[in-house]
């Protein structure tokens, strides 16, 4: 969804404040939901509700997260349109939530979780608030969407569950230190100031949940953190997955909370936020050079400085097809560059996504330029080059390496790299059907790769 939403921008605009756009735009109109949700019962509660939802620091550097947008968008949407369906007793509502779930559900496949609260809310109503055909209507009209994802991973490799579900969690294991580093997230993302108050007033709550609405926010907030949680015991949990479930937390809070407890939430957080504001307009006042001594400045500089970085490569474009050794670096200077830049080497799961776009049988005998931020080792390109230059240039006190290899081997770089990245990254399970796979199909004659049992 992100990928075909940046596709549109860019046929309005290169420039990179218009992508930076919607991620902008879109805290004020959850904001705005939250409201609207709240108003009913007391406005001045639904606009403090709004307002500490508003001053959240997630919403001051949510501009470096622009793929969770449609996800963050569409699930608020889906949950908003189920929450007038409660209200009206609308199937009208409830057929839309089931469409914003299937689009949030082709953004990231975290909607699922969203899914997954709709049958636990409906599952655990009283008795006669179980709507199973408000829920039915949801999964119907969400159907299509997830059957066009089905459809792309079946015919792609099961990419997309690929990444999410294997290739990307080779690290994973027990851990006592991921679970209080969740712990610390979640009072990050969330207001502590609320989350002490709600903790104190259980009763008040408890007895709230009594109403279909209420108890609705709630589920749709809890489920969610709640698999955070559990899962944090083996995975380290991003502070942006749980970016789609926190404007709930504040839906809840609105209803729970006095205006003066709500008062205290946005007090809080807008100082919080101020804080962060002053660093990072302090941060960016500074000389770059000021970060000269951390491990990643040759990584901030390589993003602020790209243009410079793309001048001295300039000379090698006419003989050289261009690569980087990292998905991350490819991605910003394609964009910069204009041109396709290649992933070259194995890299890491997320270089996947350049095997969809890179075909290496078409770049045999020619040149290949590879761009790195630390020194190339020679058994990394040598065998697969009639020839193998380096260079070096330093921007801004940060060096970048070149690697300026002609006449490449594709045979063996088929053997010695992409048969690897087969065994490794696409194993595709037994038990998944495969239409067609672009990367066995390309490199090893086969329309699929060989299952894995």
């Amino acid at each position: 969804m992100i990928g075909w939403l940046l596709y549109l921008l860019l046929k309005l605009s290169h420039a990179e404040w218009s992508l930076r756009l919607p991620v902008t735009l879109l805290p004020f109109a959850l904001a705005a939901g939250i409201y609207l949700v709240l108003r009913r019962a007391d406005e001045t509660k639904a606009a403090l509700a709004a307002l500490a939802f508003l001053l959240l620091p997630a919403n001051v550097w949510s501009v470096f997260i622009t793929t969770d947008t449609p996800l963050i968008l569409f699930c608020f949407a889906s949950a908003f349109s189920f929450w007038l369906g409660i209200v009206r007793r609308s199937a009208g509502w409830q057929a839309l939530a089931g469409v914003f779930l299937g689009l949030a559900f082709l953004s990231k496949y975290f909607a699922v979780l969203l899914g997954l609260a709709y049958v636990a809310y409906v599952a655990f109503s009283p008795r006669g608030q179980r709507d199973w055909r408000a829920l039915a209507l949801v999964v119907l009209c969400s159907l299509p969407f997830a059957a066009v994802n089905l459809w792309w991973n079946y015919e792609h490799c099961w990419a997309n569950l690929m990444f999410n579900l294997y290739n990307r969690h080779e690290g994973a294991g027990w851990s006592w230190k991921t679970p209080l580093i969740f712990a610390i997230s979640v009072l990050y993302v969330l207001s502590p100031v609320a989350l002490w108050q709600l903790a104190r007033e259980r009763r008040t709550v408890a007895a709230a949940l009594g109403e279909p609405a209420t108890r609705f926010f709630v589920v749709v907030f809890a489920l969610p953190f709640g698999f955070f949680a559990v899962l944090s015991a083996v995975k380290l949990i991003g502070l942006h997955w749980m970016l789609a479930f926190v404007p709930f937390f504040f839906v809840a809070a609105g209803r729970f909370l006095s205006h003066e407890q709500l008062r205290r939430s946005v007090l809080y957080l807008g100082t919080l936020s101020a804080i962060h504001v002053a660093a990072i307009l302090a941060a960016a006042m500074l000389p770059l050079e000021t970060w000269k001594s951390t491990r990643f400045y040759d990584g901030i500089v390589y993003h602020v400085r790209m243009p410079e970085i793309l001048r001295e490569l300039k000379p090698y474009g006419e003989e050289f097809e261009f690569a980087t050794d990292g998905y991350s670096m490819s991605a910003v200077a394609s964009f910069h560059a204009r041109r396709p830049v290649a992933v070259f080497g194995a890299a890491s799961s997320h270089a996947r996504h350049d095997d969809i776009l890179t075909d290496f049988r078409r770049l045999d005998g020619k040149n290949i330029l590879v761009l790195r931020k630390d020194a190339p080792g020679d058994a990394d390109y040598r065998p697969y080059f009639r020839s193998v230059e380096y260079k070096e240039f330093t921007l801004s006190g940060a060096s970048f390496h070149l690697v300026l290899g002609r006449g490449f081997d594709f045979a063996a770089y088929r053997e010695q790299v992409l048969k690897p990245v087969r065994e490794r990254f696409y194993a595709i399970p037994w038990y998944l059907p495969q239409g067609r796979c672009y990367f066995c199909e390309r490199y090893f004659g086969a329309p699929t790769c060989p299952a894995k049992d």
